[in-house]
Parts: structure tokens; C-alpha cells; sequence
């Protein structure tokens, strides 16, 4: 597999333009299919994950192109409800066609998604969510069946808010009878892309972004072009990337009011953002403070997604931070990696205790999944001497080219294809 090799200890410097975001794009690219129409999407990240997304949709018949950073998909072909389990175990984001398939063709077959291992990742609330509409679900083993004569509106109340099934019921629902009303519904700025999408395809989607989401059922769905929003976990990265190196780099097509929780933490570090229309610039130049306690939580809150990346800041801070993790139990498997860089990090159950130290020096170390591997990143760019990082394609699903992002800002880091080992045993 590919590594990547960092000489750091240099700070930051320039301006980037922020792609399109993962997780917005996924669930989109899954409810293209309740389109009678083409659809076209611009600014779609080139990603590993959206790579096997558009793999999986063909598998099923769709026609999915991509060109560059537009993809356009026509899901007229579309003979299959059977979601590959091949496919399936390579990306969790894979459940997102649960929703869509079972809305359009009454049924659909699936098995428990992978994805990166943080943790138990169950998918009971998106069954539950799907059921309350009317399906009927069968599970055997790790396959799981899902079968509707007809969906109908209602009432669901979602135990946790969870971001996979606010979406999976938004999109089975589009097509329902009646009215469904989703409670405690996820908030992120994805859902909201959603909705923004599934209306522009002629759906009657009203409450992302709040904790109530009504959905109008219609006929059917048109084609239509739509441009997917910024990755605010790629903004973030980048943002802690340039307080960790105390370097100064401006964000373009970025929304700061995606990442509030983490400037509000951001400033409290001293690092200086200053925000306009799409832009977010970051400076800092000197050592960061400590914070004392940060906590992950749902949006508006801050994010287990930049949680990780924001443990190499408080690993270089002054002081002792605290940083609770409340959504994902493994996503502490950076730790000990941090740890051979020179970080100073006890784990306690779902807290991490940081005393910030004054250096961190490069070593070889090993991204154990996606967010973990951009910690890694941002630590071989602040440390001292070179840092190796094994097991790339765990990036590779959320950066597109993580090495060309940094580069463009002034890093010495590049990527080296692995060699095959030689088979001496058959010459």
C-alpha cells in the first residue's frame, strides 16, 4: 500500500480552495437514483468512497460518469436491488441506498456496511426509521431485506440523531403517501445539502438544520444539476493543520458557519481566524494554549470527525487539554501513534488527558482509519524530521490527494507507491 513521507517542522503558508464534501455527496449520489432523468453533480470530490459508490451504482445499472469534479448519473438502467456485499464492506456510507431503492422499486437487499473501525456502528435506527414507513425487514445473518407493497407517511422519532438514518428516511419518504414528520432528526449541514437536492429534483423536503424534518410525499422525482457544498471536516483539518505548523493560510469556498464549534475552540487555543463571505483565514505564529475540556457531540457541537486532528494541536499546546469522546468508543487508536511521535496523551475510558509538549519528532506510524490518518498528517508536518505513514488509503477516502492539498501550502510531503514483494517461492 501507499505511504506517505513528511519532512516537517515547516509552517504553513498560502491559500487553498476547500472540495466538496464526502458526506454530503454520498447520500446525494444515492437518492440520484429517484430520479426519471439524468442527473448532474458539480463539485464532487474525487475520493476513494465516492469511487466505490459510483462502482456500486453501476453494479446496479446506473449510469454513472465522472469527469473530473462533475458526475452525471441516469438511473433509467437501474436492474438490480441488490446491493453487492463485496462493495458493501468496503464503505458504510454504502447504506445510503437503502432509502432510495426501497422508495423506487419496493425492495432492496443489503449487508451490514464496513468502513472504518471506530467503533459499534449499528444500523437499527435506519431499519426502525424504514419499518415506521412500512417496510417489512428481514435479517439473516449479515444480509438484511427490506420489502414495501406501498410506503406511507408517519411519525418517526429517531432514539439518537443520527446522520445516516435522517437521511435514509428522508429519502424513502419522498416517494411515501402522505405526510412523515422526522423528530430528533440529525442537524448537520449535509442534511440540509440533501434536502436542498431532493427539492431541486421536485421532492417537498422543509426543517434541515433543525430537529424537525417534514417531508411531503410526491409522485416522482425529476433530473436536475446540482452543485454539492464544501467539506467542512477538510476545512477543519486544514484550519488545525495551520495552528499546529504556526503558519497563516486562507480557506476559499468555505463556510465558517459549518465550523463554528471548532473556531470558538480555535480561539480559545489563540490561534486568529478571521471569516468574509467564503473565506476563513487562520494565523498563528506562535505556541497554542491548552483547552481544558472539549466534548464531541452532534452538530452544531464539535465534531468526532476533526477530533483526532485536534488532539495534535493540544499535543503541542501549553498547558493540559481534556477531550471527551462521545459518539464512536475507538476513536482513540491515534493515541498511541501520537505517542511514539513524543506526545504526552493518557486515556481514560472516552478521555483523553493531553500535556502538551514543546516538540513532536517524526517516526514511522500507521493511519488506522480516515480521520486518525489526517492526525497523522498534521503531526508529520509539525514535527521534527521525517514522519512515514503507512496504510495511505484510509486517507484517501475523505482527502482528495492529501499530499497535493498541503503541498500547494508550502509542505514537504509526498506519496510513494508501494513495491509489490517478490514471490520466491515461485521464481
Amino acid at each position: 500500500m501507499d505511504k506517505l513521507v513528511i519532512e516537517g517542522g515547516k509552517p504553513l503558508s498560502g491559500t487553498i480552495r476547500i472540495h466538496g464534501a464526502k458526506n454530503a455527496a454520498l447520500p446525494i449520489l444515492a437518492a440520484a437514483i429517484l430520479a426519471d432523468g439524468v442527473v448532474k453533480l458539480d463539485n464532487v470530490p474525487q475520493l476513494l468512497d465516492i469511487e466505490v459508490m459510483l462502482h456500486i451504482l453501476r453494479r446496479l445499472g446506473c449510469r454513472a460518469v465522472q469527469d473530473g469534479y462533475t458526475v452525471t448519473l441516469d438511473a433509467a438502467g437501474t436492474h438490480s436491488v441488490h446491493v453487492p456485499e463485496d462493495l458493501m464492506r468496503q464503505m458504510r456510507s454504502s447504506i445510503f441506498l437503502m432509502g432510495p431503492l426501497l422508495a423506487r422499486f419496493k425492495e432492496v437487499h443489503i449487508y451490514q456496511p464496513g468502513g472504518c473501525a471506530i467503533g459499534e456502528r449499528k444500523i437499527d435506527l435506519h431499519l426502525r426509521g424504514l419499518q415506521a414507513l412500512g417496510a417489512e425487514v428481514e435479517q439473516c445473518g449479515h444480509r438484511v431485506t427490506c420489502r414495501a407493497a406501498r410506503l406511507v407517511g408517519t411519525d418517526v422519532h429517531l432514539d439518537f440523531p443520527s446522520v445516516g438514518a435522517t437521511e435514509n428516511v428522508m429519502m424513502a419518504a419522498v416517494l411515501a403517501e402522505g405526510t412523515t414528520v422526522i423528530t430528533n432528526a440529525a442537524r448537520e449541514p449535509e442534511i440540509t445539502d440533501l434536502q436542498n437536492f431532493l427539492n431541486q429534483m421536485g421532492a417537498n423536503v422543509s426543517g434541515a438544520g433543525s430537529g424537525t424534518i417534514v417531508i411531503e410525499g410526491v409522485k416522482s422525482l425529476f433530473g436536475c444539476q446540482y452543485s454539492i457544498i464544501p467539506d467542512r471536516i477538510v476545512a477543519g483539518t486544514l484550519m488545525i493543520a495551520a495552528a499546529a505548523t504556526r503558519g497563516a493560510v486562507t480557506l476559499t469556498n468555505a463556510h465558517s458557519g459549518h465550523l463554528t464549534a471548532l473556531i470558538h475552540i480555535l480561539r480559545r487555543a489563540g490561534v486568529q481566524i478571521a471569516t468574509s463571505d467564503g473565506i476563513i483565514n487562520v494565523t498563528s505564529f506562535g505556541r497554542a494554549k491548552a483547552v481544558d475540556r472539549i466534548v464531541t457531540s452532534p452538530y452544531p457541537a464539535f465534531p468526532t470527525d476533526l477530533q483526532s486532528q485536534l488532539m495534535v494541536l493540544m499535543a503541542l499546546a501549553d498547558g493540559v487539554s481534556v477531550l471527551k469522546e462521545t459518539i464512536f468508543e475507538g476513536r482513540f487508536k491515534h493515541v498511541d501513534e501520537l505517542s511514539r511521535m513524543g506526545a504526552d496523551i493518557r486515556v481514560d475510558l472516552s478521555t483523553a488527558f493531553v500535556r502538551g509538549v514543546s516538540m513532536l519528532y517524526g517516526t514511522t506510524v500507521e493511519a488506522t482509519d480516515l480521520r486518525a490518518g489526517a492526525a497523522l498528517v498534521i503531526a508529520g508536518l509539525a514535527a521534527q524530521g521525517r514522519t512515514v505513514i503507512e496504510n495511505v488509503h484510509h486517507i484517501d477516502r475523505g482527502y482528495d490527494r492529501i499530499e497535493h492539498i498541503f503541498s500547494r501550502l508550502g509542505a514537504n510531503i509526498e506519496r510513494f507507491a508501494a513495491i509489490p514483494k517478490l514471490d520466491l517461492a515461485n521464481g
